[in-house]
């Protein structure tokens, strides 16, 4: 198994369990904690990841995230928010909602 394919598993893994150790994901695939450290660092350049320290740490994804939903890029949500300042009422409400649903930004707040 390639660094890459490894990543994609954990990310999927995460994406089930929500939140796990490093120390079981490094048993579970074979490797040492500084790899799935490694791995954990590439992974949350691109995925809105958060390890956890302490006694129950460990690693996570963030709350409301899903690998598999769809979002909109930063430049698609922008738009919306403008147009969106000329929206009144059902529109309104239809936009907000639209943005509420898809325009969950996993690098916010870092």
């Amino acid at each position: 198994m390639t660094a890459n394919e490894r990543r994609q598993e954990i990310i999927e893994v995460l994406n089930l369990r929500r939140q796990d150790t490093m120390k079981n994901l490094a048993q579970e695939f074979g490797v040492t904690d500084r790899t799935i450290r490694n791995d954990i660092t590439v992974l949350s350049l691109t995925h809105p990841i958060e390890t956890i320290r302490g006694k129950n740490g460990g690693v996570r994804l963030m709350d409301g995230f899903s690998l598999n939903r769809k979002y909109l890029k930063p430049n698609q949500k922008e738009l919306l928010i403008r147009l969106a300042f000329d929206l009144q009422d059902e529109d309104l409400a239809i936009m907000n909602s639209i943005l509420q649903d898809f325009a969950f930004n996993p690098l916010e707040g870092r």
